[in-house]
């Protein structure tokens, strides 16, 4: 499997990575987040988990288990440390989720490894049960920097215990953590369905399929159903934007098992754009790869107009298509799109329509832009340099003083 990489990275960087692998040979690692589909963890780990293993480091992962009412109060707590909005946790939600927590311990062996990456808040307290001579790590995916103070006083109750912690970028750490801190970002994998290459005549097929017109000019966002993407923005600038061009929205999302919000918000925007013939709100499978592939492949300018974001990998994967995207200026979308050569970065409504307009307005414009894009993702955010990255930091922590 790793061999079929080289056309993508070399192959000089795959036997570096081999050498690299054979000090950490036999290692027994795992990695624990809360749902095996849904949402960019679970893409990555689909692929890290197999290569990982493939270069022999024993590689296992788990899923924890919660209800409506935990992923109620995670998505909450996730919505918290992003940015303060007025709401509390209260002690019966921490009881919960510590109850919610010994339930998972009884399902989740973590004695026989390691080293154990535990992903975002939802697993979070599984450290409780650390053996010794472990090595945990906790893989933050979100902005952290500008947290509720309740919300961060709620993981210092666990966070302390780990031995370091990563980030996408060095800015979304909190400057109250004291644990060691590393930022590793994320990646795209170019032999997942989502980005392998498609017919032409496949991508007709797929987009079509759902009565979108070819002949018009696309515009797409690709993301969960969730406020902090800001759908509802995206479709106010395409308001604007349709007073001069004649032109499609489609807005692509799925519901992820850890996050309950997503059916309200599929349903407000439904009722919001009811009106109009043009735009199309699509809540496909999570499992949609292909159609994604296809939509991103179709599209004249891709959009993620998030209020706040991780790193936002649907900027990557369009990216490596070749398209333009027009991104806000928040979080990793701001790491990825280099304003004016790969992308633009925008800050407002108005700026996003502004952006989209001169890009449906020049082709050759768009394909200059395209080209720098899937360059940027080759050479920064492919799965390989990741999947370095991770072996690099298991091997310096391993090897570092208690």
């Amino acid at each position: 499997m790793l061999e079929e990489y080289i056309p993508f990275v070399g192959e000089e960087t795959i036997q570096e990575l081999i050498l690299i692998s054979k000090k950490l040979k036999d290692l027994k690692v795992l990695h624990v987040n809360s749902t095996y589909k849904g949402g960019g963890v679970a893409e990555i780990l689909n692929s890290l988990v197999p290569l990982m293993n493939e270069l022999e480091i024993k590689t296992d992962w788990k899923v924890f288990r919660g209800d409506e009412r935990f992923f109620s109060f995670t998505k909450k707590l996730h919505n918290l440390l992003h940015i303060p909005c007025g709401k509390y946790i209260n002690s019966d939600e921490f009881v919960y989720y510590l109850k919610i927590t010994f339930e998972n311990l009884k399902e989740i062996d973590t004695e026989n490894y390691d080293i154990v990456f535990i992903h975002d808040p939802q697993p979070m307290g599984l450290i409780i049960k650390k053996h010794p001579g472990q090595k945990w790590i906790w893989r933050c995916h979100i902005d952290t920097s500008t947290p509720d103070p309740q919300a961060w006083n709620f993981l210092e109750n666990f966070l302390n215990a780990y031995d370091a912690c990563i980030f996408h970028m060095p800015e979304f750490a909190y400057e109250r953590i004291t644990i060691p801190i590393y930022t590793i970002p994320p990646s795209i994998d170019p032999l997942h369905p989502k980005n392998i290459e498609l017919s032409e005549e496949e991508i007709k097929n797929i987009i079509t399929k759902f009565g979108i017109d070819l002949e018009k000019p696309i515009i797409l966002q690709v993301s969960r159903f969730d406020r902090l993407k800001d759908p509802f923005g995206v479709f106010e600038a395409f308001k604007l934007i349709k007073k001069k061009y004649d032109c499609q929205l489609v807005l692509v999302g799925s519901f992820a098992e850890d996050d309950p919000e997503g059916e309200s918000v599929y349903k407000e925007l439904l009722n919001k754009t009811s009106g109009e013939k043009d735009v199309f709100v699509l809540n496909l499978p999570p499992n949609s790869h292909r159609e994604i592939n296809a939509f991103q492949r179709g599209a004249t300018v891709v959009v993620q107009k998030s209020l706040k974001e991780g790193f936002g990998l649907v900027v990557s994967e369009a990216m490596w298509k070749g398209k333009p995207v027009v991104g806000s200026n928040v979080g990793g979308i701001k790491r990825q799109i280099v304003h004016g050569i790969t992308g633009y970065l925008v800050n407002s409504i108005e700026g996003a329509a502004v952006r989209i307009k001169q890009l449906l307005a020049n082709k050759y414009f768009r394909d200059e832009m395209g080209f720098h894009a899937k360059e940027r993702v080759k050479h920064r955010f492919l799965i390989i340099r990741h999947l370095r990255d991770y072996l690099i930091l298991i091997y310096k922590i391993l090897n570092q003083k208690s």
